[in-house]
């Protein structure tokens, strides 16, 4: 019977030092895990306001910009005046996206991606207020009506993609070599015929989907060089 009871109080002794233990352990992690808490809790605070600070400077940036890009609007509308109202040029702008469609005549005999010198003056009007933006990837589109070339000159360019494409270029290595605008904000694009802004059925529509286009995006918008360029 001593024995049993012994026994009884040796098991019961365990018993009460792991209960001991468990609840002391049990208390240090509940203490550790509450530590850990408050720390990310401190931590997300503090990001949270490093977040909004950094929301808030992007935010004016970009209303900075907006206004920038309105000041270029302005000039190139002042200064395009006559073109504007000869239906050569068109003007628009977008929040912070600019955008300066120009008619195909004045810049290009039919068929050709040679710039006449009356385009030349126009685009070195336009290159000398584009030149001052800043942050802004300049986009060069060419495009076409959707007649095909005729065959006298398909060796030059079999379709309106070559055609639309050597355009781009020209209009762009203009910008770069004559107007001074870095080639790392250049892009030259050819569409061809395959986004009209008209009707290609008649002579009209046909007229005003052969044009260039000059775009202003933002540099993530557009293809902007990486840190390490």
């Amino acid at each position: 019977m001593k024995v049993v009871t012994i026994i009884i109080c040796i098991i019961a002794l365990v018993l009460a030092a792991t209960a001991y233990s468990f609840y002391n352990t049990n208390k240090q992690m509940k203490a550790e895990f509450n530590f850990k808490i408050n720390n990310l809790e401190r931590q997300k605070a503090v990001l949270e306001n490093e977040l909004e600070i950094k929301i808030g400077e992007i935010s004016k940036e970009k209303e900075e910009q907006i206004v920038r890009l309105k000041n270029a609007y302005d000039e190139l509308v002042a200064d395009m005046e006559k073109e504007i109202e000869e239906g050569k040029i068109q003007i628009t702008q977008l929040a912070d996206r600019l955008s300066v469609s120009m008619v195909d005549r004045i810049l290009f005999p039919s068929g050709e991606a040679e710039i006449t010198p009356e385009g030349l003056e126009v685009l070195e009007r336009v290159g000398k207020i584009l030149k001052n933006t800043q942050n802004k990837i300049i986009r060069v589109e060419g495009h076409t009506d959707n007649v095909a070339i005729h065959s006298n000159l398909q060796k030059k360019f079999p379709t309106n993609w070559e055609l639309s494409t050597a355009r781009a270029i020209n209009v762009v290595r203009f910008l770069h070599e004559n107007v001074g605008i870095e080639a790392v904000r250049l892009q030259a694009i050819g569409m061809s015929e395959y986004h009209p802004v008209a009707s290609n059925k008649t002579a009209a529509g046909r007229s005003r989907n052969r044009r260039i286009e000059i775009i202003l995006l933002p540099e993530y918008g557009g293809l902007s060089p990486s840190p390490s360029e």
